[in-house]
């Protein structure tokens, strides 16, 4: 786990209005793991914004809040800190430049670190001051050019009747929405209506006007945006945290200076931050740790600074590709280095490989699948196992080179005293056959006796009693002792003695071939319980993403009809009608990207009948030699 970072570090730079991502962050973010719950502030310049997220990194201090009219933060700066609810989560807080900077003097830059802050968040805090009053909406004129600057999906999977509509499903990607009101000095009251919680103020600030007049279209844009973009709506109003003398070193005074209402405003945005914002997702569900967020920030900012929209659809499969292949090299290291253990004992039984071979590959998988997503027809999985397949098949080799050795060599060792006596002609005697079969058959008690020769053991004594047959006929036919017919009679036993090693080699082999192949079924079987179970995870995570978006389109449209709005109830209908049918859409996707491939693995990738095959070839290639 990566150490809590001391203080706030520049993630986007912005010079001369120029984004660029600092290197030393992603880096930084590289080292998380965990998923990232991230939480933006954004907000004209001087306006507190810096405060609020030292509040929710529960420190003092942090963030620079600056004492003068100068904006004191340029780009994106960001805190990674243990989030203070969730254990195994890390709470990544970003600080935005100031908006309509007088120093910038560019919208475009604004509205691009806008923007850059809707799509890294799971929460988005809009920071501003005073009221929420028709002024203050219209300065929020950022939410209205989200439409033409972010896309969901890419050009190529887009029909082009969708060009104009795709707007609507913004709602399943946005993150949650927090007005963040500061120095208010009202009374939570409305005309009519007498006391309200500062949700209602807000619901009642982001009211659309009845008609169709260029003026009122004007007035319900950003408001419509709010609405309809954002899955939820909060608001939270902050009264003047101290006096006027005191506002500029706000950060270094004691709570006893700083006014109550303000500290118990503060606790209770931090107590609603900590606990509604969510972990951050792409499209499709998919959490996003600390490394991914890092790659997901260099691939927005390197489209927005090459003139192109970023794409989220897009950024999922860059996403997608780079962890997916990291995942791949991972499983694969892991995989090697646990059998690394097994490898330092060869020769081993075959059991023992392949148990060995059965845990780690199963030790691979999951770590792949803990990394992997969006791995559509399992093109990375497919690589993992093709990869850990290979190497077992080598391993078997080199455990088998590894027996074949050891045993030439106790053969070798517990023959040389014979082999002595044939140079001698100890045996060129008669009865020296008689006294070659002992000593031959001492030396096969002596060699079947040793612990720890691995499965060629037969296969070597197969080849030591063939070799030594002829020396044992050489023998035979210069004992005088022995007649023509027993002489016949003990070539006959030579040769079914060489024939029935033969075949207890071959039968040890058909078994250990039969028990490979069945291992490998069963090994086959868990790595399918694997990607069912993953796509079954991936599955709900699409389908509730889209039954977020739903449920926020059916409480939107129960507003709009409560207050009359029968025209716009009835777009929304449409819109929740095809978000449901994306919904069934996906299922369908689902089947011909997830489940069909994982019968084709069943078919072709994994075939039981190729394994055997592949370690058939292997046994005779390491049994049979010049």
């Amino acid at each position: 786990m990566c150490s809590p970072m001391s203080e706030p570090i520049c993630l986007v730079e912005n010079v001369d209005g120029s984004l660029c991502v600092n290197a030393g962050a992603v880096e930084h973010l590289s080292k998380y793991d965990q998923p990232v719950v991230v939480v933006s502030v954004v907000g004209f310049y001087r306006t507190g914004k810096s405060y609020l997220l030292n509040r929710l990194a529960g420190k003092q201090t942090g963030f620079a809040l600056g004492s003068t009219i100068e904006s004191k933060t340029k780009g994106i700066w960001m805190w990674c800190v243990p989030h203070p609810y969730n254990a195994g989560q890390t709470l990544v807080l970003l600080d935005t430049e100031g908006l309509g900077d007088v120093d910038k003097g560019d919208s475009k830059n604004d509205a691009w670190i806008f923007c850059l802050a809707v799509l890294l968040s799971s929460t988005l805090v809009y920071n501003s001051r005073g009221t929420i009053d028709n002024t203050a909406v219209e300065k929020l004129h950022y939410v209205t050019e989200l439409a033409e600057q972010i896309r969901i999906k890419s050009p190529s999977s887009r029909a082009a009747e969708e060009e104009d509509e795709e707007d609507f499903t913004f709602v399943q990607f946005f993150p949650n929405f927090i007005w963040a009101v500061r120095d208010f000095s009202l009374e939570l009251e409305l005309e009519k209506r007498g006391q309200v919680t500062e949700d209602e103020y807000l619901d009642f600030a982001l009211q659309l006007k009845k008609g169709l007049s260029m003026k009122n279209t004007n007035y319900n844009l950003p408001r419509q945006c709010i609405r309809n973009y954002f899955p939820t709506r909060k608001c939270f109003v902050f009264p003047f945290p101290a006096s006027q003398e005191k506002m500029v070193c706000l950060e270094s005074l004691d709570e006893s200076e700083i006014v109550p209402k303000f500290l118990a405003a503060t606790k209770q945005f931090r107590d609603y931050v900590f606990a509604a914002s969510k972990v951050k997702t792409l499209k499709g569900g998919y959490r996003v740790t600390g490394r991914i967020f890092g790659h997901l920030v260099q691939s927005y900012v390197e489209t927005i600074s090459s003139g192109k929209v970023p794409c989220l659809e897009n950024a999922v499969v860059v996403m997608a590709q780079i962890e997916n292949q990291t995942a791949l090299e991972e499983g694969l290291e892991v995989y090697q280095s646990g059998m690394e253990q097994v490898k330092s004992l060869f020769p081993v039984n075959l059991n023992t490989l392949s148990a060995e071979h059965q845990k780690m590959s199963n030790v691979a998988s999951t770590e792949f699948m803990k990394r992997s997503f969006k791995d559509e027809g399992q093109e990375y999985f497919n690589k993992l196992m093709e990869a850990v397949d290979k190497h077992y098949a080598e391993l078997i080799t080199q455990n088998m080179e590894a027996s074949d050795k050891k045993c030439q060599l106790i053969l070798s060792d517990l023959y040389e005293k014979m082999n002595e006596g044939v140079q001698r002609g100890e045996y060129a005697k008669p009865g020296g056959y008689k006294l070659y079969c002992t000593h031959r058959d001492n030396v096969i008690t002596q060699y079947n006796s040793h612990p720890d020769k691995g499965n060629q053991a037969d296969a070597v004594l197969e080849r030591f009693m063939s070799e030594k047959s002829v020396e044992a006929k050489i023998i035979l036919q210069t004992d005088e002792q022995l007649t023509e017919c027993e002489k016949k009679v003990q070539e006959e036993k030579e040769q079914a003695a060489v024939l029935e090693q033969q075949c207890k080699a071959e039968q040890k082999r058909n078994l250990e071939l039969e028990q490979l192949m069945q291992e490998e079924k069963a090994n086959h079987k868990q790595r399918m319980q694997q990607l069912e179970m993953k796509f079954e995870e991936e599955r709900l995570q699409q389908q509730q993403e889209l039954d977020r978006a739903v449920e926020s389109k059916m409480a939107e449209q129960n507003e709009l009809l409560t207050k009359g709005f029968l025209e716009k109830a009835q777009v929304l209908e449409l819109e929740i009608e095809q978000l449901k049918k994306e919904k069934d859409k996906q299922s369908d996707n689902f089947f011909k990207n997830y489940i069909m491939p994982i019968v084709d693995i069943a078919r072709d990738v994994f075939s039981i009948v190729l394994q055997y095959e592949l370690m058939k070839k292997t046994y005779s290639k390491a049994s049979i030699k010049e």
